[in-house]
């Protein structure tokens, strides 16, 4: 299985421990980004994972490119030029103080990209799976048309096109968003979205739901994912159902929904005390392709997501550095985190 994805890689500079921005004398270095994260995870599966962004070719664009590599993706396909690395720093947060994230990442290298930066073509060539995010797009620029055109090329060659809607309030707005993702979802098979994604992009919302205090009417969820194939012609639908009791503690659980049989299937529902949040959601993007592509059942697949994206909350940063049988391990009821020996 060869899986292409593309977006940013950014730097993450984060305060020691739960230090907040204004006691920070020092910042812990990672890089991230929604579909490196995604990448890292397949590569960490054993799939072939190829990652697409523009990188600077100074040694901080080199960094990133390493960093990469070093988890077994594939970066032949990054484009190299521009003149910054985005940067997002990230303060964690702790029992009702929640975490905050500030972009700087206005001018990146992938911001200024242009069509003609990327040969789709070949760089489809041999895979079998596209994704990308509603990041990317929300980047300005060239961005939402590089993203349609990278889709169209996708689906014209066969692959199976999955896509994150990932909204960001801090990049674009919703109309923005709205506007870019209609025209790229025609292209897309596979959809992943939260419990604000539907409501905030498609203004597709479930009822009795109230996300800011951890309330969630999951029944009201498999509605929203055949509105949303409905609506934009997905055949699948797999939307993450989060239970947020406070920034250490949540609820962790998912669905898959069939447009074809229009039947949903779910998750166990998992109780995480959190280490990192971050990447969360693309870890279960990741488990969600490799599955898919193992030919698994939707249930098997749902299964298998949700338990990859619950191990990523114990890993620190970004990228989830967890293998399949660990994941298998927790699908089997290994949850007690007794010491292995």
């Amino acid at each position: 299985m060869r899986v292409v994805t593309f977006g940013e890689l950014m730097l993450r500079l984060q305060p020691q421990g739960y230090g907040r921005f204004v006691q920070a004398e020092s910042f812990e270095l990672r890089f991230g980004g929604a579909e490196a994260n995604v990448a890292v995870s397949l590569a960490g599966f054993g799939a072939e994972s190829v990652y697409v962004t523009k990188l600077p070719e100074h040694e901080i664009g080199q960094a990133a490119v390493n960093a990469l590599r070093r988890y077994g993706v594939d970066v032949s396909h990054i484009v190299r030029g521009g003149e910054r690395v985005g940067i997002y720093f990230n303060e964690k947060g702790a029992s009702q103080r929640p975490s905050k994230c500030i972009y700087d990442r206005a001018g990146s290298a992938i911001s200024k990209s242009v069509n003609s930066d990327f040969d789709w073509n070949g760089i489809f060539s041999g895979a079998d799976w596209f994704h990308l995010t509603g990041v990317t797009p929300a980047l300005g620029g060239e961005l939402p048309a590089i993203c349609e055109e990278a889709c169209a090329c996708a689906k014209k060659l066969g692959l199976t096109v999955s896509c994150d809607l990932n909204y960001r309030s801090k990049l674009w707005t919703k109309e923005d968003a709205r506007s870019a993702m209609k025209k790229i979802c025609q292209y897309v098979d596979v959809c992943v979205a939260n419990e604000e994604d539907a409501r905030d992009v498609f203004g597709i919302e479930a009822e009795c739901t109230d996300v800011e205090r951890g309330m969630l009417n999951k029944a009201d969820y498999e509605n929203v994912a055949r509105r949303l194939s409905e609506n934009l012609g997905f055949k699948k639908v797999s939307i993450t159902l989060r239970t947020s009791i406070n920034a250490n503690q949540n609820k962790w659980a998912a669905l898959l929904y069939d447009a074809g049989s229009d039947s949903a299937s779910y998750s166990p529902e998992y109780e995480m005390m959190i280490v990192d949040r971050l990447g969360g959601g693309d870890s279960f993007a990741a488990g969600l392709i490799y599955s898919l592509l193992r030919k698994s059942t939707d249930q098997e697949a749902v299964n298998f997501a949700a338990a990859a994206g619950c191990l990523k909350h114990s890993v620190e940063g970004d990228w989830n550095m967890v293998s399949v049988s660990e994941v298998e391990s927790l699908l089997k009821g290994n949850a007690s985190g007794r010491i292995q020996r």
